[in-house]
């Protein structure tokens, strides 16, 4: 970065949390430069932040930031809480800054999102995507189906919502034989034991429901564990009737605003986690607590018989803040931002300047 930057005073966006320390290294080389860091996962309270061994050297290097940007005003707050109660700071809450070590930050909310997909005639409809893929997996045209979509990672609640699938099934025997639950998982770091374990357990999980409410050809649950292009992620999103995400901790969640995007037909429903950054945008999903599983069997439920004035009415709404505050309007945002401080720095400059001149004019 150093090498790179051409000036003194660069603009640098620093992504995510791999690079906690790099803030306070550029920083301390370009005293000058405008340092952006987003930080893209949840950001815990201050007392569960407390248990790590280097607590006081994470937050000194993401402190040599400029502006600080969080996906939502909770992990901003946890933020500004857990550096009040480990560092000695200044904290001006209502302008949410933090003054240390003679510097400033600025700590702000930039609730992340898509790029709205441009309109392609070579992009097939919502009719022959349903129509593909119930062929593809050998199902009745008027087959219903849910689709899933996450890294084969504990925090994405995939077996709470396997739970759900099933204690769904349980409550209603209807749905055996005519629901289908898509499950996309794409293998993430499978070297780690903790992970080939987590694994395991949700092909053991899916074997079993499959083996309790199967029959035939016909299998509830359909485990994909690799990875898919957008391409046929989009199919998939516009064949299901419902998506479900239920992670049990999310700073965001693009799975959710990715499936809103693909459905230009204005139907399907969004099943979603309380406990993910896009549950305090899209208040038209129905917001569950995935830890509840009676409550994600209902939810589910009711997301396969809404009525379709129903759909439209909830769809068409988050489609519209989707689309309008979109990725652009994020990273928009935070530049903008740093323009301002940049200026306002540059008239503090000029102004200290001008004092020097008079002080000396005086003496």
């Amino acid at each position: 970065v150093i090498a790179e930057a051409k000036t003194d005073n660069p603009v640098v966006l620093v992504q995510d949390y791999h690079f906690a320390l790099l803030p306070r290294m550029v920083r301390e080389a370009l005293p000058k430069a405008t340092i952006i860091t987003f930080w893209h996962i949840p950001w815990p309270n201050s007392e569960s932040f407390g248990i790590c061994p280097w607590r006081e050297e994470i937050l000194d290097g993401l402190l040599g930031s400029t502006i600080l940007g969080f996906h939502t005003p909770f992990h901003r707050k946890n933020f500004l809480e857990t550096v009040d109660r480990y560092l000695e700071t200044r904290i001006e809450p209502e302008a949410s800054v933090i003054s240390y070590g003679g510097e400033m930050t600025q700590v702000e909310d930039y609730p992340i999102s898509i790029a709205w997909p441009e309109d392609d005639p070579a992009q097939p409809d919502v009719a022959t995507c349903r129509a593909q893929i119930r062929s593809e997996l050998g199902v009745a045209q008027d087959h219903l189906l849910g689709i899933g979509v996450d890294r084969l990672d504990y925090t994405k609640g995939i077996v709470e919502r396997f739970q759900a699938v099933e204690r769904m099934l349980e409550q209603q025997p209807g749905m055996v034989g005519n629901f289908t639950f898509v499950q996309i998982a794409a293998p993430s770091r499978a070297s780690l034991d903790e992970y080939q374990s987590f694994d395991a357990r949700v092909r053991k999980m899916v074997e079993r429901i499959n083996r309790r409410f199967g029959s035939g050809d016909y299998v509830p649950i359909l485990l994909k564990a690799e990875h898919h292009g957008q391409d046929d992620l989009q199919r998939y999103f516009r064949a299901s009737e419902v998506c479900m995400v239920t992670s049990l901790h999310d700073g965001m969640n693009l799975v959710a605003k990715e499936f809103i995007a693909a459905r230009d037909d204005e139907m399907g429903v969004l099943v979603l986690s309380q406990f993910t950054g896009a549950a305090r945008e899209l208040h038209e999903a129905l917001i569950i607590n995935p830890y509840h599983i009676e409550q994600g069997a209902d939810a589910l439920y009711r997301a396969l018989v809404m009525p379709p004035v129903e759909q439209r009415e909830r769809m068409k709404s988050m489609r519209a803040r989707v689309k309008h505050f979109n990725v652009y309007r994020w990273a928009g945002r935070m530049l903008l931002d740093a323009a301002r401080l940049r200026q306002r720095d540059k008239v503090m400059t000029k102004i200290d300047a001008h004092s020097r001149i008079k002080r000396r004019k005086g003496m």
